[in-house]
């Protein structure tokens, strides 16, 4: 029986030890605690939140050349340079992340909405700071079944906050990317902590490699050989 028991300690050992890593990183992956500590243009809106996370990466190009990309993201706009493997799976109905610059959708304003999801879902973001360049702030109370928010089952409020800073002299660029939530009831706490915080490093990584290759790329070419 003894042999048995070390067997599932083991196991169970190793799970836990898999799931607080994975906690971990899906609150901190790529930021230092200078960058989880400093206040992120957005932390007003949700001031005590239940769930959050923030992540950094740093990219080889200036602001200039990376906020092209990040003006327009969004639904069937150009998405959210995740992996494809990631959209298809959790999101079949998303197109290709682009892999090229989308004039049609490099005009944000405060109040805009950025759609994260068919129309029929009404969920999206809406733009609530925005400076070209140098950050860009979302807030949602949509990413939640519809008909939950129709019988008043849930609630989230949820803010992106997107920091570009500028460094190597400027050759470079440090992206802080911050989400914040306040959620209710418990389950849907609990279920954030459990699902979304793991799966937000699956996303936030991608996410950033997706867009070093793209604002490494001189060349941008079709979004069928670059998209994910």
């Amino acid at each position: 029986m003894a042999p048995l028991w070390r067997g599932t300690l083991v196991g169970l050992s190793a799970a836990a030890a898999s799931f607080l890593a994975l906690q971990w990183l899906g609150r901190t992956s790529g930021s230092t605690a200078v960058e989880r500590r400093a206040p992120m243009p957005g932390d007003e809106l949700v001031p005590r939140p239940n769930v959050g996370a923030t992540h950094a990466v740093t990219l080889p190009a200036p602001p200039g050349r990376v906020w092209p990309w990040l003006v327009q993201v969004g639904w069937h706009r150009g998405g959210w340079y995740t992996p494809r493997w990631v959209d298809s799976l959790l999101f079949p109905d998303n197109w290709p992340s682009t892999a090229r610059i989308l004039e049609e959708f490099q005009t944000l304003h405060v109040g805009d909405f950025v759609p994260d999801g068919a129309p029929d879902t009404e969920c999206g973001f809406i733009v609530r700071d925005i400076e070209p360049g140098n950050r860009l702030l979302l807030e949602s109370t949509t990413h939640l079944p519809l008909s939950w928010r129709q019988k008043g089952l849930a609630q989230l409020d949820w803010t992106w906050s997107f920091l570009l800073v500028p460094v190597e002299d400027g050759r470079s660029t440090r992206l802080v990317f911050r989400w914040r939530a306040k959620t209710r009831p418990w389950w849907l706490t609990i279920g954030a902590h459990l699902l979304i915080i793991p799966a937000d490093f699956v996303m936030s990584r991608g996410m950033f490699r997706g867009l070093h290759r793209r604002v490494a790329t001189a060349e941008f070419v079709h979004p069928t050989t670059l998209s994910g």
